[in-house]
């Protein structure tokens, strides 16, 4: 895997994934001036969310449950100190779907979180990673 982060002006990147995927980012340009874009931090947080949601997902989906959207709600805090690293995370999943098992989606979770989830796997090194979620029945709605 490959990246490349290039300064553009003053607190604002623009990183390039390998597969030419670009996306900018920095910090505030003084007390309270705009963002370019999301903070490497948040990024990692977004990442960690995104990663988990792919997995949960794809299990459902290996599984022939009609999913149909999925949510990852994630709410962090950081050391107070240098190098300021994640010191919990919570992430609430919503999972919509038409007669979706929650036994499943329960189990769906759990695996991503607790297995396969590169990200939630380096996260936990230094956070409590912790998730709850919640089944909406889209056929309920109809």
């Amino acid at each position: 895997m490959k990246a490349r982060v290039k300064w553009v002006e003053d607190r604002t990147f623009v990183g390039e994934s390998g597969t030419g995927h670009k996306l900018v980012f920095g910090t505030a340009h003084g007390e309270g001036g705009p963002k370019p874009g999301p903070s490497p931090m948040e990024l990692v947080l977004i990442g960690t969310g995104g990663c988990s949601a792919f997995d949960v997902v794809h299990i459902l989906e290996k599984g022939r449950e009609a999913v149909e959207d999925c949510v990852v709600e994630l709410d962090a805090d950081r050391a107070e100190t240098d190098p300021k690293v994640f010191t919990r995370i919570h992430m609430h999943f919503v999972v919509k779907g038409r007669n979706l098992s929650e036994a499943k989606v329960k189990r769906a979770i759990d695996l991503s979180v607790e297995k396969y989830c590169s990200a939630s796997a380096m996260m936990a090194k230094t956070a409590t990673l912790t998730h709850d979620f919640e089944v909406v029945d889209t056929a309920a709605a109809s």
